[in-house]
């Protein structure tokens, strides 16, 4: 009970109505943050009953019907929620609840899940859109809107979405990632999210190396790091052997800080933005300075975040940098494992850098949505299950229950969440999150995969000191022109 407890406490990422935020444009909501890690598995979820959720029975463009479903046949469902994952990640285990309450009330349908941990699966589900083999129902990227849907890949919810009956709480501005130059929308944003920019500090260790709180200078950093050095602690863990992590957990921040948004607004929009552009070749150059510096964990390239993580855990290193499931799964387990450590956790941006021009900043963003094969439009009653699939996946019953039970929200606005029932560590978090800090986008939330597949590995070369900071900037370039 008391690790159910603390994934209760975990993220404290978000309650939906509350927020404030960057969601792709100005003066728009806030968007809670994409991917949810967790380690390999494939399985199904558990099955509790629940009532029947709103039922459908349409064509493409139209909403279900209030009825019971007709559709009695298989409908394949991918996503990468693990029953792992579930026990640390409200949103996962928020995900999960609503399939399984989705089957009971459907028991005619078998619902197929093919369920892979997060870089297994973005793997796979690359795979299957080359082939023009998705499944019925799939949890689809940001950055992979666009060309899967210019491919005929996924099928356009616009009206889809228009006519749920949840359509009224749907946070609108959360649908950025998902929708095309013409404003048609291929994905209903799922799970919950946060930030995927997070130092997680010991307190009592920073107080110990000099420090009342983390520094607020980079320059402060790397002179805590002598005093860590000696005591055979690294200064702060990070994990980037998936490569995405050294993007979405580093770079989108940091170049944002050298950058300032306008210019990763200008690169969504193409509005003139080049990788090449000296701001960000900047913002590359200190990367692979910091990364040489010796702050972090020699085997930065070589570990994941879940490993990374790790080290925190252990007190083998002083600070973590991360995301919000990050954060969760390192609250559960402290607070089982080591109450005093749990109570020690304090939360902090990145420090300011000398040359750049913000400080304060952390990424957020929602950057999977549950998308729907296009070919389902051929088959009305399956379309109509897959509809009220997502319509569940999505809609009120999930973000009620994260909301009530892990101070998070999702896509649906959710009134009256009282913070006092979390510990001060949640709310900490929470503020953290969504008060006193800057938002900014998340990078692989939107242009194209293609174009992060190629900046992901230079930048870990660059990481490794096998490459520079313009070669890199160079081969982004190129693919952007090519591919975007």
């Amino acid at each position: 009970m008391k690790k159910k407890l603390v994934s209760i406490l975990v993220c404290s990422t978000m309650v939906a109505s509350m927020l404030t935020g960057c969601g792709g444009g100005a003066e728009e909501a806030p968007a809670p943050a994409a991917t949810e890690e967790a380690p390999a598995v494939e399985e199904e979820a558990p099955a509790p009953a629940e009532e029947e959720a709103p039922a459908a029975d349409a064509a493409e463009g139209e909403a279900p019907a209030a009825e019971g479903l007709a559709y009695t046949g298989d409908l394949n469902l991918m996503h990468y929620s693990t029953s792992e994952e579930s026990e640390g990640n409200g949103g996962s285990d928020g995900f999960r609840t609503m399939i399984a309450e989705w089957k009971a009330a459907n028991p005619n349908i078998n619902l197929v899940e093919n369920v892979l941990a997060n870089d297994e699966y973005k793997t796979q589900i690359a795979t299957l859109a080359a082939a023009d083999d998705l499944p019925d129902v799939f949890l689809l990227q940001g950055m992979n809107t666009k060309a899967w849907a210019e491919q005929g890949l996924v099928m356009d919810l616009t009206d889809i979405i228009a006519q749920s009956p949840y359509a009224a709480d749907y946070q609108e501005a959360y649908y950025t990632p998902f929708k095309t130059a013409d404003g048609k929308v291929y994905a209903l944003p799922a799970l919950t999210g946060g930030t995927c920019t997070v130092v997680v500090y010991d307190k009592q260790m920073w107080k110990d190396a000099g420090f009342d709180s983390f520094p607020a200078t980079w320059d402060e950093v790397l002179t805590a790091k002598d005093y860590f050095s000696g005591e055979g602690i690294d200064t702060i863990a990070f994990g980037n052997s998936g490569k995405w992590q050294a993007n979405s957990c580093f770079m989108s921040t940091i170049g944002t800080m050298f950058t300032g948004k306008d210019w990763f607004q200008s690169i969504i929009d193409k509005g003139g933005a080049a990788f090449t552009d000296d701001e960000q070749v900047a913002a590359l150059k200190f990367a692979q300075d910091a990364f040489a510096s010796g702050v972090f964990n020699a085997d930065f390239n070589a570990v994941s975040n879940e490993d990374a993580r790790e080290y925190y855990i252990a007190g083998d290193a002083a600070a973590f940098i991360g995301g919000n499931w990050d954060v969760s799964y390192i609250m559960a387990t402290l607070l089982e494992a080591d109450e005093e450590k749990y109570n020690n956790i304090g939360f902090a941006t990145f420090p300011s850098i000398e040359g750049a021009k913000m400080s304060n900043v952390q990424n957020i963003g929602m950057g999977y949505g549950m998308a729907i094969n296009a070919k389902l439009a051929d088959d009305p009653d399956k379309l109509a299950a897959a509809v009220d699939l997502i319509y569940k996946l999505t809609g009120p019953d999930f973000s009620n229950f994260v909301a009530t039970n892990y101070a998070l929200g999702g896509l649906t606005a959710v009134d009256n969440v009282d913070l006092s029932a979390f510990d001060q560590i949640t709310q900490d978090f929470y503020n953290w999150s969504y008060v006193d800090t800057e938002p900014c986008e998340i990078y692989d939330s939107y242009v194209s995969s293609a174009v992060w597949d190629v900046y992901n590995t230079e930048l870990q070369n660059l990481l490794n000191g096998d490459t520079d900071a313009e070669s890199v900037a160079a081969a982004a370039q190129a693919s952007y022109e090519a591919n975007y």
